[in-house]
């Protein structure tokens, strides 16, 4: 029998309510997670004090590649916010209040600030499921990169984000750019979390983060399998057993099918001994 876990109670309440944006969402995981002193508030704050001196500096115009560039310019230029390639896979990039403080992140949660500031100017931009690389756009056919300081974004510069990440063999489908719920945004930056956490072994934190996934989608076979793979790590290797063959039954197609039996049978030998 698992052990009840209240802090991925404490998300699940916390996550589903309509009463709490994305922003607040966001800031909460990293409270549950990594910062139990976090004054959520405060955070908030941060970021209307970036609108607020954006205002300022804006005219009475208030077409949207004007105000595109000039959020630009005040979050990339004045404040100096920028992808952090040097240290990308650092958990840290994956909290929403890290990032306002080192003023870096990834482009999943530098689309967050940027589309949270943009609102507060009366531009409506929207966050892009975009494979491995979050993106933001404006109406159908302005593409842009918070994470490359805002730049616009043709098909080819797509296509090459992709070609980079899975090889040549990949082609862009327009469905890339569909917008990215809510739920499915906060699921992508706790799977983030999830393999941060287990390839520094962390291997706790990562199951509380493969519990949270899978609290709000119970079937994702991939979660599936990496909680069984993370128990076996920690040990587990009963409830291993459990989560390995529920993985084959509802993906027995997959490609790490032997992979997987494999490790069914070592953790198996384990359990004998």
């Amino acid at each position: 029998m698992e052990k009840f876990d209240p802090f991925v109670e404490e998300w699940v309440l916390f996550s589903t309510n309509p009463r709490y944006n994305l922003v607040e969402k966001c800031l909460k995981l990293a409270q549950i997670l990594e910062y139990p002193e976090l004054d959520i508030e405060s955070n908030i704050q941060k970021i209307n004090e970036i609108a607020k001196s954006l205002k300022i500096r804006l005219s009475e115009v208030k077409n949207p590649t004007y105000l595109i560039s000039m959020l630009n310019e005040h979050l990339f230029d004045t404040l100096e916010f920028h992808g952090d390639t040097d240290d990308y896979y650092n958990p840290k990039n994956n909290f929403l209040n890290e990032v306002l403080t080192k003023k870096s992140g990834i482009p999943i949660t530098l689309s967050i600030l940027y589309v949270e500031v943009a609102k507060k100017i009366g531009l409506d931009l929207r966050i892009c499921g975009f494979p491995s690389h979050v993106v933001v756009k404006h109406g159908e056919d302005i593409i842009l990169d918070p994470f490359g300081g805002g730049r616009l974004l043709s098909i080819e510069d797509l296509e090459d984000i992709l070609f980079r990440n899975f090889g040549e063999e990949v082609e862009f489908s327009p469905e890339f750019l569909d917008e990215l719920p809510e739920e499915k945004i906060l699921v992508r930056i706790i799977r983030n979390l999830k393999n941060s956490y287990a390839q520094s072994y962390a291997y706790d934190k990562a199951l509380r983060c493969a519990n949270m996934i899978l609290a709000v989608e119970p079937d994702s076979p991939d979660e599936v399998r990496d909680k069984g793979i993370i128990l076996e790590r920690l040990q587990k290797y009963d409830q291993a057993m459990i989560h390995l063959n529920r993985y084959l039954e509802i993906a027995p197609e997959s490609a790490d099918v032997d992979f997987i039996l494999e490790l069914i049978r070592t953790t198996r030998e384990k359990t004998s001994r």
